[in-house]
């Protein structure tokens, strides 16, 4: 299916029916220490993704898949264009959302899982992944109970549990990650690269994952090398390659 470029000369406040809309989103970087160099990243990305549907952006490495993900997540500022989501049952623009705002979003409608774990000192595992439930107000026992079971599930050694993940391996750090995204029910979920450091037993585990988030309604947007998980998961694989641009001169 091929997914139009929205333009926002055109479009109406919602250009297209979707729990995330991203129209005419435009990324570029200023290198101030270059003499105002300017790196363009994208311009023109312009797709929705619906409730129940995994979104892919696929693409070269270095063509702006990361930096569309950070966009949505707040990260990364936006140049120019709207990232629309329902938000507490209104429609809310990221792009131009104040932080605050941005922060009550990444709260209570979109998760992340990044391929990077912040672990905090002494804090053990179990509590780093079960966080979100407890500051969405379910009762921390309960929150921990679940995040054992996602533990669980995701084959993480109970020994580790009650251990700071900071000295894990990157497959052992990924899956605390994993679960701490997983766990909140959000109506949209961001997965950055989550099974580059699995095996396959857990690449298979996560697979399962997508596919109940999916029938729960959840919006997902990913990005994903590994072919076969790609492929079992995409409903829409979007070319990020066509919205890249090369870098100019400020």
């Amino acid at each position: 299916m091929t997914t139009p470029v929205l333009s926002r000369a055109t479009e109406t406040a919602d250009p297209m029916p979707g729990v995330l809309v991203l129209d005419d989103v435009t990324k570029s970087f200023t290198l101030h220490l270059r003499d105002g160099l300017t790196l363009p990243v994208v311009s023109g990305v312009g797709f929705a993704v619906r409730a129940g549907e995994c979104v892919v952006l696929g693409g070269q490495s270095g063509a702006g898949k990361s930096s569309i993900l950070k966009m949505v997540h707040g990260s990364y500022g936006v140049v120019e264009g709207r990232i629309l989501v329902m938000h507490d049952g209104a429609q809310i623009d990221l792009a131009t959302a104040d932080p605050r705002i941005v922060l009550q979003v990444r709260r209570r409608t979109i998760g992340y899982v990044s391929q990077f774990l912040r672990a905090i000192p002494r804090v053990s595992a179990l509590d780093v992944a079960a966080e979100p439930l407890i500051r969405a107000g379910v009762e921390p026992g309960t929150a921990r109970d679940r995040t054992a079971g996602m533990f669980a599930r995701l084959n993480l050694p109970e020994r580790l549990w009650s251990l700071p993940p900071a000295t894990f391996s990157g497959g052992e750090q990924q899956r605390v990650n994993i679960a701490r995204g997983f766990l909140p029910d959000l109506p949209v979920l961001l997965l950055d690269e989550p099974t580059a450091s699995l095996d396959q037993k857990n690449r298979e585990v996560v697979v399962a994952m997508i596919a109940e988030k999916k029938q729960a309604g959840t919006a997902l947007l990913g990005i994903f090398h590994d072919a076969d998980v790609r492929d079992a998961v995409a409903d829409r694989v979007i070319d990020v390659g066509r919205f890249a641009e090369s870098p100019v001169a400020a």
